[in-house]
């Protein structure tokens, strides 16, 4: 049949579960991915796009550290739009339509030419434990895979219900079983576990919408792409999403069913997303609103069908329907499939160490919605991590963890493992103390070097990211080292409607003006001669304009990063018993006999402990 030993086996071929699988096989490891539907791969359960506010720097870190979710999205494109331009750069985020087909089409493609991964269509249901340490799993007709490592992705499937109206049944998402048994197997192993819920919306005809009604949303003019290497190209050609609106008579056909909404009427119990309500949330926490945006997003390059965002529902399909009527440009829909809601089974993350690994039993680790979040990025997110971790591990080797000031996988990781989450977790900006150090246009820069210590990022990757940081240190020099003249300066100074220069100064003092940006420099004669004798590209260009205009913003995070790295640099032993230190408070001591907390910057990250807390334990550890 095939081979039952591995060094790693993944559960679950969601986006955490590919992104795991690639990352443990790329790093040497013999791999098994497990999955229940081999055809529905890297499925797009949501809507067609990867990226987006902060989810967009998350990809971009994913592609950094050699995986495969930015290049996919590269492949498989339909429009490409950079966020929140109008804001500073910590806020521009990267995001893609894409084609759903295709993407899993192409991940599955990528994953097949992957040496040392294997694949196997079953359901797992149980583990195989020795001695406090998985050692295997075993699949619904007791077939028993041995491994060294496991990591479980298994998104919403674990125990899924899906629910339209007062109907619901098993699945994990729609048209799938649920996958049964592999929860009461872990809460006999001693792991608590949860219950949260989503939504999704209709897909309809786009043959039945009217677009003329609707607000073109166009991707960008000069289209870029998520992934650092050569191996994806920016896209020649976009489709265009569209902006609608619903309105007062759409809200008060909703209504006439929200008792029959079991995401809003309380037979469904568990947690749903706060940043991703449904319709029905959205009006009643909204009651003053008389319209919400609705996204028209199509779901391919060769289907007519399309996904309806913002209007996610467990309401009955027949009031869903009536509703849609009555959205501008929807006057004629056709359903392909109404929306759903679904519960599913989560294991609280504070259950992990920050290598995803479970502090219950070895060589166990967890990734994606399993831990408690939402999203396709923060799931392939902890996919990446916990695959280089379970190769790390049965290495013997020190894990891969990533800070705050380093990534934004960082700060997901960190702050699941230390606040844990009773809603469906979501990457934004806001979480980031250093979001102006963890912009999109570096991740390449922040970890690429250490991706390719790990061994996953390639010599021409590292080659290509030190040949940017060399360019562009040499480019800032030259603007800081370099005057203008007075007559330039003027030109642009003029057409700004700004105060004349009387003297030269620095390319830089001029750049540093919030209203003058590098394309009006570019039009000085010796600046624009210097640029191509030199080779500067624009995004070359884009990161020296953003270092000068910033400076004195990344300097300062800086210098925050590097007094908490103290704290990171100072560890707390695994068995330290923290009962006998009668100075620590009864809270201290409670959260960090459950968290575990592996170094004293973690310990000062968690709720509830106080700074005299942190100088108890410097003083009982000799500092």
């Amino acid at each position: 049949m095939f081979d039952n030993k591995y060094d790693v086996v993944v559960v679950g071929a969601g986006h955490a579960g590919c992104e795991a699988a690639a990352a443990a096989a790329n790093l040497g490891s013999k791999t098994l991915l497990v999955t229940m539907n081999l055809q529905n791969t890297a499925q797009m359960s949501c809507n067609p796009a990867m990226g987006g506010i902060a989810k967009g720097q998350i990809v971009r870190e994913i592609d950094a550290l050699g995986g495969y979710s930015g290049i996919v999205s590269d492949n498989t494109a339909i429009q490409f739009k950079m966020l929140n331009r109008s804001k500073g750069p910590a806020m521009w985020s990267p995001r893609v339509q894409s084609d759903r087909s295709m993407f899993a089409l192409e991940w599955r493609k990528m994953l097949e030419n992957t040496p040392l991964l294997d694949f196997y269509q079953e359901m797992v249901v149980d583990l195989i434990i020795e001695n406090e340490s998985v050692v295997g799993v075993e699949t619904s007709l007791g077939v028993k895979i041995y491994s060294k490592s496991v990591i479980l992705t298994n998104g919403t499937f674990l125990n899924g219900l899906i629910h339209i109206g007062e109907k619901n049944f098993g699945g994990g998402r729609a048209g799938e079983k649920a996958a049964l048994g592999l929860t009461k197997s872990l809460e006999n192993l001693g792991f608590k576990s949860g219950r949260m819920k989503t939504g999704t919306p209709p897909r309809v005809d786009g043959r039945s919408l009217d677009y003329s009604k609707m607000i073109e949303q166009p991707g960008d003019i000069k289209p870029s792409k998520f992934s650092y290497s050569n191996s994806t190209k920016p896209l020649t050609k976009q489709r265009s999403c569209y902006i609608t609106h619903t309105n007062i008579e759409v809200h008060d056909i909703l209504r006439e069913g929200f008792d029959r909404s079991p995401m809003f009427n309380g037979a469904i119990q568990s947690t749903g997303p706060r940043y991703c309500p449904s319709i029905e949330d959205k009006i009643n926490r909204f009651k003053d609103k008389s319209q919400h945006q609705i996204f028209v997003e199509p779901e391919g390059w060769n289907t007519v069908e399309v996904y309806v965002n913002g209007f996610s529902t467990s309401l009955p399909d027949e009031i869903q329907y009536k509703a849609l009527k009555s959205v501008k440009g929807f006057e004629s829909v056709k359903f392909f499939r109404p929306g759903y809601a679904i519960e599913y089974d989560y294991f609280p993350p504070t259950q992990l160490y920050h290598s995803l690994e479970t502090k219950r039993i070895q060589n166990l680790f967890f990734a994606g919605q399993i831990n408690g979040t939402t999203g396709y990025e923060e799931a392939a997110a902890q996919g990446i991590m916990a695959g280089i971790n379970a190769h790390l591990k049965h290495n013997s080797k020190t894990p891969f963890i990533l800070n705050r000031d380093e990534a934004y996988i960082g700060v997901l990781i960190d702050d699941l493992i230390l606040k844990g989450t009773k809603e469906p977790y979501r990457m934004f900006t806001s979480r980031a103390e250093y979001r102006t150090l963890l912009r999109q246009d570096n991740a390449d820069e922040r970890l690429t070097q250490r991706s390719y210590n790990l061994g996953l990022a390639s010599e021409e990757r590292l080659i290509k990211v030190q040949e940017k940081i060399k360019k562009r240190k040499q480019l800032i020099d030259y603007l800081s080292k370099t005057s203008f003249s007075v007559e330039d300066a003027n030109k642009i100074l003029t057409k700004k409607k700004e105060d004349n220069v009387k003297q030269t100064d620095k390319y830089s003092k001029l750049l540093s003006r919030p209203t003058i940006s590098r394309n009006d420099l570019k039009t000085i004669p010796s600046l624009k001669k210097f640029l191509k004798t030199s080779e500067m590209n624009d995004i070359i260009f884009e990161q020296a304009e953003i270092e000068i205009k910033y400076s004195g913003y990344i300097d300062k995070e800086k210098r925050n990063a590097e007094k908490l790295k103290r704290l990171e640099n100072i560890k707390i032993p695994r068995n330290f018993n923290y009962d006998d230190l009668a100075s620590l408070s009864f809270e201290a001591k409670e959260k960090f006999n459950k968290l575990k907390p592996e170094t004293l910057a973690q310990a000062s990250r968690i709720s509830g402990v106080n700074p005299s807390d942190i100088s108890v334990l410097l003083v009982s550890m000799g500092r």
